[in-house]
This record gives C-alpha cells, sequence and structure tokens, in this order.
C-alpha cells in the first residue's frame, strides 16, 4: 500500500511541476526560466516514475493485470 501512495505522490508531484510550468508561461510575469525549471523538474520526476515502477515490477512488489479479463471457456467432458 505504501507503494501505492508513492506512486500517487509522484504522479500529483508531475502535475504540480506541469501546472507550475503553464502558469509560468501564461501568467502575468512571463518567466522562462522559472518554466523552464519547473519542465526539468517534471522531466526528472516522470523519469524517476518510470524506474520506480519497473523495479517494482521486476522485484515483484507491483503485480499487473490486465485491464479487460481473459473470457472463461466452458470445458464440457
Amino acid at each position: 500500500m505504501l507503494v501505492k501512495a508513492l506512486i500517487l505522490a509522484m504522479l500529483a508531484a508531475v502535475l504540480v511541476a506541469l501546472g507550475s510550468a503553464v502558469f509560468a508561461l501564461l501568467g502575468p510575469r512571463r518567466d522562462h526560466t522559472r518554466m523552464a525549471r519547473a519542465l526539468t523538474w517534471r522531466i526528472g520526476l516522470s523519469v524517476l516514475l518510470f524506474v520506480l515502477l519497473l523495479a517494482g515490477f521486476a522485484s515483484g512488489v507491483l503485480q499487473p493485470h490486465l485491464a479487460v479479463p481473459p473470457k472463461r471457456t466452458v470445458h464440457n467432458q
């Protein structure tokens, strides 16, 4: 459960960094340096999240599942 909370926190941080970059781009004071810094954070957090997901799947902490479960077949004997 802690791993899932960490993943959600990382996703929230990525969205906050993206929102900060949009505000820096469209805000009253257009600060390109702040926008570039926020986008750099977003990229770094996204890469870290991807690596953590790969490590979670490789170690077995996270279990992938199918979006659409397979159809069950009935075997007549």
